[in-house]
């Protein structure tokens, strides 16, 4: 059997419907109401993780935070994890992304960490610019925000002291310009690439490809809406196995890796996407379905185990 750990209804239901499809059987825990019996053994089955940062977001605080012990539990047990309590730490902090991002060589924005207004407004003064602010733990883009001076941050600190952060943490990087207004995401499952995402940056940084995250502009055609995500056709990249070596070290098993390139080539990864989703529409057009690559991955995971 497999236990899918969640905490949102909206982003498993392309996943349920291609498990159901393929004979893949599978049981829900969802976190936000489930409470294993942690004083007994775990049933026997293979365990895969979807909890995401932004858990907070939907009224969920506190559940990632269980979902870790719980993790601790089936680990101590023996039972087959994916995307376990290493991966998880991960998708927790973006500080902590980064020091791993970094321990393997893989280059990150400038980036500093600060929890009040006084050592934000420190840090920003020396901050070059133009830069961002975002949430420590977050998902989605959500909290970013780009200053193109000290001045502008400095009128905007007291509304951004004032926005609740789960973990009390905000974040300035260093704005990466690009000569193309978007970013690449690299899909990997069981540790192996899948494809490269094109994602245009146009209209702000939210970046969720999941086709429920999608807010409709009535100001953009369904066409350019929906080209604001591309799949990459044989994509090929030096950077590509270095992002595998990076998941097998780090025990990541399922994820989406972002990248911005600069003006001189360098790729700058500043997120790594444990709870990654897919966008239906650009695989349909690319000929490629993630969810089905997903499950066959998940039933060989059942077999071995």
């Amino acid at each position: 059997m497999l236990y899918i750990l969640h905490e949102n209804d909206q982003w498993l239901a392309p996943f349920r419907e291609t498990f159901t499809e393929m004979g893949l059987p599978f049981s829900e825990w969802h976190m936000a109401s489930f409470l294993p019996d942690l004083t007994v053994e775990p049933p026997l089955g293979v365990f895969y993780v979807r909890m995401s940062a932004s858990a907070h977001t939907r009224g969920h605080s506190g559940v990632p935070e269980l979902t870790a012990g719980v993790l601790c539990w089936l680990e101590r047990h023996g039972r087959c994890v994916i995307n376990g309590s290493a991966a998880l730490d991960l998708e927790l902090s973006k500080v902590r992304q980064y020091q791993a991002l970094m321990a393997h060589d893989l280059p990150v924005p400038l980036t500093y960490a600060a929890r009040s207004p006084e050592q934000l407004l420190s840090l920003a003064r020396n901050m070059p610019c133009p830069f961002v602010t975002k949430h420590n733990r977050a998902g989605m883009g959500l909290g970013v925000e780009r200053f193109d001076g000290f001045d502008a941050f400095e009128i905007r600190l007291d509304a951004l002291a004032e926005t609740p952060l789960v973990d009390g943490v905000t974040l300035l990087q260093v704005y990466i310009d690009s000569p193309e207004s978007f970013i690449t995401r690299c899909e990997f499952i069981g540790g192996k690439f899948v494809y490269a995402l094109r994602v245009d940056t146009s209209d702000g940084f939210e970046l969720c490809p999941a086709d429920n995250c999608s807010v409709p502009d009535q100001h953009d055609s369904s066409e350019t809406k929906i080209l604001r995500f591309e799949i990459v056709a044989d994509y090929v990249d030096p950077i590509i196995p270095r992002y595998e070596t990076f998941l097998q070290e780090q025990q990541i098993d399922i994820a989406g890796i972002e990248f911005i390139t600069d003006h001189a080539g360098c790729k700058w990864t500043y997120d790594v996407n444990v709870n990654t989703n897919y966008n239906a529409e650009a695989e349909l057009r690319a000929g490629v379905n993630a969810p089905v690559c997903l499950a066959q991955y998940l039933k060989k995971e059942l077999a071995r185990c």
